[in-house]
């Protein structure tokens, strides 16, 4: 797709979300995002706030088989992954996928579940296959992961470790909404009444554009501004955590995703300031508690020169 095809498609799909997720445009960006730069998103919220609505509604637009997983402290890394059934009449173990192979799978309240069920997803978000008694298994593409997560001072939620954490792309909150569109919730409108019959883009549009968000031109300028932003995360004694080599990457993908969906094919250092603190914060912080706290990349941001000496 050309690049004025691909904006026409995102337009139609932006003014689908919107009307599903009444007033939250900017958290809609930045899920769009995270899809095109070919992530996963973490969302740490309170319940009720529309994490599930905004799953559905990315699996309806973009055409993804979707599978919701609701995460407790029972479950078990097969109930994720999927396991291997003896079939006494072939006499012989046949494997028994889990919801972990759908193209959009909704991991709710993931810090319900125990450690060893949050590891189980560890292979799969990263080489996008699980490996099952010596048998490797390649998951659908395009493969994305939806993580909600409770405020981790509720009872009964495990922290994501920083193994775990570093697998999300993105971390965002959705947050309350604003007053006018609270008004149309309680005044009666229903994101089903706006449920699309077909998808906006199919499968292999999501694809190219997932191709496309590879080739947003970064300039010089762009690439040594993300390396002072690095460089001064791994400033002694500043902050939790630094930001690895594989967090800049992530960083610059999401920028040149963000350049995209904003209808740019080069990459501005403000693409860069409006997605760091959702691809750096939970790196940041983790280990830390709640995540729904940007001080430490905006601090970054702050301190952090757009134009320095490279």
């Amino acid at each position: 797709m050309t690049l004025s095809h691909s904006q026409l498609k995102l337009d139609q799909v932006f003014n689908y979300l919107e009307q599903v997720l009444l007033g939250k445009q900017e958290k809609i960006k930045l899920a769009v995002t995270c899809l095109l730069a070919n992530g996963h998103l973490l969302i740490e919220d309170l319940p009720g706030m529309g994490k599930t609505t905004l799953s559905h509604a990315l699996a309806d637009v973009f055409g993804l088989n979707y599978q919701r997983s609701q995460f407790t402290s029972d479950m078990l890394p097969a109930d994720v992954i999927g396991v291997s059934i003896f079939d006494q009449s072939k006499q012989s173990f046949t494997f028994h996928q889990g919801p972990i192979f759908s193209q959009l799978l909704l991991a709710d309240e993931i810090n319900r579940a125990n450690p060893k069920t949050q590891s189980a997803l560890l292979e799969a978000m990263e080489e996008r296959q699980v490996s099952v008694d010596g048998t490797t298994y390649a998951l659908p593409r395009p493969h994305f992961v939806i993580a909600t997560q409770n405020p981790t001072h509720q009872s009964g939620t495990y922290p994501l470790p920083e193994s775990q954490l570093d697998r999300f792309l993105m971390c965002l909150e959705i947050g309350y909404p604003p007053a006018e569109a609270e008004y149309k919730l309680l005044k009666g409108a229903s994101s089903r009444e706006t449920k699309i019959q077909q998808p906006l883009l199919s499968i292999d549009d999501l694809l190219d554009l997932q191709k496309t968000v590879h080739n947003v031109h970064k300039s010089d300028k762009v690439i040594h501004y993300v390396m002072r932003l690095l460089a001064y995360s791994r400033s002694e004694g500043q902050f939790p955590n630094a930001l690895s080599p594989r967090a800049g990457v992530a960083l610059m993908t999401a920028a040149q995703a963000f350049a995209l969906v904003s209808n740019r094919d080069f990459v501005t250092p403000e693409d860069v300031q409006a997605v760091f603190p959702y691809v750096a914060e939970h790196r940041l912080r983790a280990g830390r508690g709640t995540l729904l706290n940007s001080t430490f990349s905006q601090k970054i941001l702050e301190t952090v020169a757009v134009h320095g000496d490279s």
